[in-house]
Formats: C-alpha cells, sequence, structure tokens
C-alpha cells in the first residue's frame, strides 16, 4: 500500500511540475506579446513625432530601429515559446493520464492487498 501512495504522490508531482510549466509559458507568451504591443506604440509615435515612416530612410529615427529590432526579437522569442508550449501540453496531457491510470488502478491494488498476507503466511483462506 506504501508503494502505492508513494507512486501515487509522484505522479501527483509530476503532473502538477507539467501544469505550473505550461502556466509560466503561456504567462511568458502573453507578457512577451505585451511587450510587442507597446513597442508598436512606441514606434508609431516616433514615426508621427519625426514624420519619417520609411525605415529604409535615412532620417529615420534610430530609436525607432531599435525599437523595430527588439520587437522583432520578442516576436521570435514568441514563436519559440510557443514552440515549447505544445510540447510542454503534450507531456502534461501525459503525465496526467499516467495519473489518472494510477489512480484507476486503485481498487485492483486494494484487492491484491487484502490476499497477500494470507498467501505470505502460506495459508489460504477463502
Amino acid at each position: 500500500m506504501k508503494s502505492r501512495d508513494s507512486a501515487v504522490r509522484l505522479k501527483r508531482f509530476e503532473a502538477n511540475e507539467k501544469a505550473c510549466k505550461v502556466a509560466d509559458l503561456e504567462h511568458m507568451i502573453r507578457e512577451f506579446e505585451q511587450m510587442a504591443v507597446d513597442l508598436d506604440r512606441q514606434i508609431s509615435a516616433e514615426e508621427d513625432r519625426t514624420g519619417v515612416k520609411d525605415i529604409a530612410h535615412f532620417n529615420y529615427s534610430t530609436f525607432a530601429k531599435a525599437a523595430d529590432q527588439r520587437r522583432a526579437n520578442l516576436r521570435a522569442s514568441i514563436e519559440g515559446l510557443v514552440a515549447k508550449l505544445d510540447a510542454a501540453v503534450r507531456e502534461r496531457d501525459a503525465a496526467q493520464a499516467d495519473l489518472d491510470a494510477v489512480m484507476t488502478s486503485e481498487p485492483r491494488e486494494l484487492e491484491r492487498g487484502r490476499r497477500r498476507p494470507e498467501r505470505v503466511a502460506g495459508i489460504v483462506m477463502r
């Protein structure tokens, strides 16, 4: 019975860790998306302020260029995090399935646990 309890605790811990990882990745993606939106606003404001909207123009704002590069980096990071999130969701679902399998095996384990002491003693009582 103790080994089953340990297995259940281990599977529950693993499932919780995977769920936390998914939540963390989702939170990071939301934060990065918000930062990219903020950079969009800053770039628009800078372009309106300077009157130059063509990034190839020699008089384009260096602040807007730098913000554009940061926004591109954030979007690349978001794409990478989305890929990690997909993998983490699959791992979380697998861990939850393992936990469910261990939890549903309880009745069989209880029946085995009741029979074992009788067999260990060498007496089969039915």
